[in-house]
């Protein structure tokens, strides 16, 4: 049933929300808030060099209060960030369960190759391929194209690797007789095709800001590896909830088995 399907899902969305939420308050927001203080920090530092003495004790008469109210904004944010942390996995996870209902006996493997094969390409056509044309975004990064028009190119590119997955894994099935290996390299052919031309066709649509190459780098290889390890954690949690409930199901059957009359 599908409702089971989903009550796995949202089970398993949770515990790799909370995960995710965690890595949001403890990884995510410092970082972020690091590139933030770089981006404007030596504006502040110039005006606040030529104040004058009594400009200086007038600040320091107010700043524990600054302090208090910027620290109690800051715990605000931190947990509105943490609970869309998991309400993201759990939306995830609740698609993720929808798919493998409708797709499970397409997937290869058993259950957690078939988990994981499918977070694979959920990670590619929600995350991987959208952000060659859309990356992570950083403090001061501004964008060339409106808000509605960034959203339908993500959903073009979600939609394009959705069809890309859909071809990769009904070709693998069509050429896992004549050896895997070359099943496997001429079954990632769609993906191949989708990427180069992502990477090569697409319009440069964001300009990161004026900051440290490296530091826009790490921002961007933290959440590409945040949402790879979301993806995996909502594949194995997946896979832990349904196994387990076909145990379940299998004692039970045999424990009525067992129960019944014998001539």
């Amino acid at each position: 049933m599908l409702a089971d399907y989903l009550k796995r899902g949202v089970a398993a969305g949770l515990v790799a929300g909370v995960a995710y939420g965690l890595y949001i308050v403890l990884v995510a927001s410092p970082l972020l808030g690091a590139v933030h203080g770089l981006g404007g920090g030596h504006d502040s530092d110039h005006a606040h060099g030529g104040e004058a003495g009594h400009g200086h004790a007038h600040e320091a008469g107010g700043a524990h209060g600054h302090e208090h109210a910027e620290a109690v904004s800051e715990t605000t944010a931190a947990i509105v960030s943490a609970g869309s942390g998991v309400l993201w996995a759990i939306l995830l996870a609740g698609t993720f369960a929808i798919a493998y209902y409708l797709f499970e006996p397409a997937l290869p493997g058993d259950v957690v190759g078939k988990a994981l094969t499918l977070a694979a390409a959920g990670f590619f056509s929600v995350s991987l391929l959208p952000w060659l044309v859309l990356p992570p975004m950083v403090p001061g990064a501004e964008a060339s194209l409106g808000i509605d028009a960034r959203l339908a190119t993500y959903a073009g590119l979600v939609a394009a690797g959705a069809l890309a997955s859909g071809l990769s894994l009904a070709g693998y099935r069509r050429l896992a007789a004549g050896g895997r290996y070359r099943a496997i390299a001429l079954a990632s052919l769609p993906i191949a095709v989708v990427v180069i031309a992502a990477a090569t066709l697409a319009p440069s649509i964001v300009t990161q800001p004026a900051i440290a190459g490296d530091l826009v780098t790490a921002v961007q290889g933290a959440t590409v590896l945040s949402q790879a390890a979301l993806w995996a954690c909502l594949a194995g949690c997946f896979a832990w909830f349904h196994r387990r409930a076909g145990n379940a199901g299998t004692d039970r059957l045999e424990t009525d088995a067992a129960s019944l009359p014998t001539a």
